[in-house]
């Protein structure tokens, strides 16, 4: 009994010595904290940088300002030397430099596109006053305009709650307000000129009368729609394969009196003249007397009987005689007799 009491007496000790350790440990702790120490970076929200924005454990002083922050979407730097000095002040001595020289600030925003802003007024544009889809409206501002900054706290989308126009001159007056950035400076004014386009095609280079048109040939832009007119020819491949019907010069919208399809068969040109009547189909030489596009009906001369036929071109250098065709129909038969027997035929 006597012996278990001495024993349970010398365990109380190393209990509290163990104890008492951790204590004077977490005292210590406590009286010493970890040393004010600067940042490489820091990103700041408000317009003011505080002394916790750039120095990990600065306590209490944290919250102190010492610092104008960069405007909106900007960036930049403060010296190591500067900060010690500030927060000096505040009773943080013995600033922790971690070696640097100085700190990157940037402030915190949210970014309105210049592509936001335009598209935003063009649709107000083409809604109330119907010039056209707002894809194809031009917008010509006063003043070059920049993407806006706003603070992540202004959560709602910009929208034109302002909006003149003038259709005689194409002036027109926005206001745009981007909902919860309560401030005056986030309602903004774009001053400018609209004006409706329409896609044209253009040559680029001179093109002679009876010249085919090739892809490398043309190009296509936007351009006024008062400038191109209503008969403009807006796609490329409309126009490819097709003949200048007269000399056309470079950089002015082709319109489709420009443009003649080009001649497959040539005057004075040797034709091979098909005839086709229900049954039948006979090729013979023939002579063009006029030259004519795909579709177009001609004089042909039938070099094997000598006589002057209609038809119509089909391809390069080949003409068809149907037999239902009006000015040939009363030759069809006597015609096809002739050629029957004629030793350079060919069905």
């Amino acid at each position: 009994m006597i012996r278990s009491l001495i024993r349970r007496l010398l365990i109380v000790p190393a209990i509290l010595a163990v104890f008492g350790t951790a204590v004077a440990a977490q005292t210590l702790a406590t009286l010493d904290p970890p040393k004010p120490r600067l940042r490489a970076q820091a990103m700041v929200s408000s317009d003011v940088v505080r002394i916790g924005d750039l120095v990990d454990h600065a306590g209490i002083v944290a919250n102190i300002a010492i610092f104008r922050a960069p405007d909106l979407g900007s960036t930049g730097t403060v010296s190591a030397q500067r900060v010690a000095d500030a927060v000096r002040e505040h009773a943080i001595v013995g600033l922790d430099t971690a070696g640097l020289d100085e700190v990157v600030v940037t402030r915190a925003s949210r970014t309105i596109s210049v592509e936001d802003i335009e598209t935003r007024i063009a649709r107000a544009l083409t809604a109330q006053f119907s010039l056209g889809a707002a894809e194809n409206l031009s917008l010509n501002f006063d003043r070059g305009i920049k993407p806006i900054y706003v603070p992540q706290s202004a959560k709602g989308e910009p929208h034109v709650a302002h909006l003149d126009f003038d259709p005689r001159s194409g002036r027109f007056d926005a206001t745009i307000d981007i909902s919860g950035a309560r401030s005056a400076d986030y309602a903004l004014r774009f001053t400018g000129k609209a004006t409706p386009t329409v896609n044209v095609t253009m040559l680029v280079r001179a093109l002679n009368r009876g010249e085919i048109i090739k892809a490398a040939d043309v190009i296509t832009e936007r351009r006024p729609r008062a400038e191109a007119g209503n008969d403009a020819i807006a796609k490329a491949d409309q126009v490819i394969g097709f003949a200048a019907r007269s000399a056309v010069q470079p950089g002015r919208p082709l319109r489709s009196y420009d443009l003649v399809k080009p001649d497959l068969v040539q005057r004075d040109q040797a034709v091979t003249l098909v005839y086709r009547v229900p049954g039948i189909m006979l090729t013979v030489r023939g002579k063009a007397i006029e030259s004519g596009a795909e579709g177009d009906t001609i004089s042909v001369l039938n070099e094997q009987s000598k006589r002057t036929v209609q038809g119509t071109v089909s391809g390069p250098g080949h003409v068809v005689v149907m037999g239902n065709m009006a000015r040939v129909a009363e030759n069809t038969v006597a015609e096809v007799e002739t050629l029957r027997n004629a030793p350079n035929r060919a069905q």
